[in-house]
């Protein structure tokens, strides 16, 4: 972006389709390998530092702030400011969710994930193809996370060492949300931020930190 002045938003014409690429490639080379989900979680991590450090080769371990022509824009309600980067964060969140979830409750695709959830091995005998689905689902999974990179970019001073800040409130909102569901981590992101935002009012920055990984 800074080499070619291109706009984040506009960005994700290109990140989108290269994460869904990126997701379903990696799903395939660990079904490929009958990598066990355990294993996988644990092969994950350890790709999480190899990427940590690429981008500390390319970038260095500095912090940098991703510039854009609406990144210090405010919109006053009441006695509130509202920044526009977090607005767009709060509006892609909620559109995301709305559109998985009707996905995944009206859709013959999301019916057969949903199926396979609930009994994989009856889903498959009533033809369900788990192999497609599970492509796609990884490859939307890692296309969400190039949106939600960008809108954390919009917002934050970035470093290649903070990936792992959000880590514990990622774990927390699917857990407080619920696996398999669409709505339930945006309504605990929600809380989740809005607890974050008051203990930081009412006692020290710090703190809401602290009480994020305790989360």
């Amino acid at each position: 972006m800074a080499a070619l002045g291109l706009d984040p938003l506009l960005s994700l014409v290109v990140l989108v389709p290269l994460f869904f690429a990126i997701g379903a490639a990696l799903h395939w080379l660990m079904a490929r390998f009958a990598v066990t989900p355990f294993n996988s979680l644990l092969l994950t991590f350890g790709l999480t530092g190899i990427i940590e450090s690429i981008i500390q080769t390319i970038w260095t371990a500095d912090f940098r702030k991703l510039e854009s022509a609406y990144g210090e824009h405010k919109f006053k309600i009441g006695v509130l400011f509202v920044p526009v980067p977090e607005l767009i964060t709060l509006v892609l969140a909620v559109g995301l969710s709305f559109a998985v979830w009707a996905v995944l409750r009206y859709t013959d695709l999301g019916k057969a994930m949903r199926a396979a959830a609930e009994d994989a091995a009856i889903a498959s005998a009533f033809g369900v193809n788990q192999k497609r689905n599970a492509l796609l689902l990884a490859g939307t999974c890692a296309a969400l996370a190039s949106v939600a990179g960008v809108c954390l970019a919009l917002s934050f001073t970035l470093a290649p060492s903070q990936m792992y800040a959000w880590i514990g409130v990622v774990f927390a909102a699917v857990m407080l949300g619920g696996l398999g569901r669409a709505l339930g981590p945006l309504v605990a992101g929600t809380l989740i931020g809005v607890s974050e935002a008051i203990t930081m009012a009412v006692t020290a920055p710090s703190w809401a930190r602290s009480s994020r990984s305790r989360c």
